[in-house]
């Protein structure tokens, strides 16, 4: 991957001749990355130069919700909350974290991964059980994992998969993914209906909506 400054923005790009256009992307960490079938700088330095004020709306709203970062050993973040590895809330975490041989940041981080993944399938099924009740909507199965890109997904067999992240967020979020999620059982898409069935069930959906979206520069994996 090739690099350039371009009015003050540090620019990676890379050339790919299989594209049909040329596209921006932001990455998380609030790095920008240009792919391009076009093989001149000088084409690069115009795009970027035409996207400017985009692109340093989209770094600054990065900016504004930086990552959220917990001390490993010390905290956990569940339910949108801040709770010292010596709550009550962490018991199972804290246990595993006594017993590892290894404290390694990526051992450690993996401990967390795996009670992200215990809470998730304790607390999620229930709220997919009763949400699933009232809209009449159901899904074939629930899976969890880690996710890099999203909060969850619903794919054409009707099952649901949940990011394990999604238990650092408050309730009312994940209750919002869940119905978002359950919703793409009946629509597989964003059209209006599909929005209107959210909002049937959620009469905040559009503030929850907003609210996930900022989320996801805090937590998600970069």
């Amino acid at each position: 991957m090739n690099n350039l400054e371009i009015l003050g923005l540090h620019v990676s790009y890379t050339y790919n001749p299989r594209l049909k256009n040329s596209y921006i992307h932001i990455l998380p960490s609030a790095k920008i990355i240009v792919k391009t079938p076009i093989n001149s700088e000088k084409h690069i330095r115009e795009l970027v130069q035409s996207k400017h004020t985009w692109i340093v709306k989209k770094i600054n709203h990065i900016e504004k919700y930086q990552k959220t970062n917990v001390n490993l050993e010390d905290e956990v973040l569940i339910f949108g909350e801040l709770y010292s590895i010596d709550h009550e809330v962490a018991t199972a975490l804290r246990e595993k974290l006594l017993k590892s041989r290894s404290g390694t940041n990526e051992n450690i981080a993996s401990l967390y991964d795996n009670y992200y993944k215990e809470i998730a399938s304790q607390y999620i099924p229930e709220r997919v059980e009763y949400f699933s009740r009232i809209m009449g909507l159901y899904p074939t199965n629930i899976k969890y994992r880690k996710m890099k890109r999203r909060w969850g997904s619903c794919d054409s067999k009707k099952e649901l998969t949940f990011n394990i992240y999604l238990l650092k967020l408050s309730r009312d979020l994940i209750d919002y993914v869940i119905v978002h999620e359950l919703s793409h059982i009946k629509h597989m898409n964003h059209s209006k209906r599909f929005h209107d069935l959210v909002s049937k069930y959620l009469v905040n959906a559009k503030e929850l909506e907003k609210r996930i979206k900022e989320e996801y520069y805090k937590f998600m994996v970069q």
